[in-house]
């Protein structure tokens, strides 16, 4: 999914960032084939949007993953992120999903 579809995707979900830039999952010593944004909201407030494709199921495991990079990126940049969207396109496990809404991320889940 590249960053223009992302915007309008993200624009769809009524999501309007003042600045989105992606960050490698290889500068926080991952390497989690994710895709990781860094968004600027219009109250600026950081805001961390997630996108996973994968034919495999994403299970429990790999959401506790995906929270682990969040926790990262706040270290590298030295500053809280206060929203986290996670838009994922793969097979999903109930307990991953509710893992991740019990911990504040608003999850976008697309079959594939």
């Amino acid at each position: 999914m590249g960053m223009k579809k992302i915007v309008e995707y993200l624009h769809s979900k009524k999501l309007i960032f003042k600045s989105l830039k992606e960050i490698s999952p290889k500068e926080l010593g991952s390497r989690k084939k994710v895709q990781l944004y860094l968004g600027v909201d219009l109250k600026e407030y950081y805001t961390l949007v997630m996108v996973v494709e994968k034919k495999s199921r994403i299970l429990r495991k790999e959401a506790e993953t995906f929270m682990q990079l969040h926790e990262d990126l706040e270290k590298y940049l030295d500053s809280r992120i206060t929203k986290k969207y996670i838009i994922i396109r793969a097979p999903l496990c109930s307990k991953a999903k509710s893992l991740l809404e019990e911990h504040g991320w608003t999850v976008y889940h697309e079959s594939v």
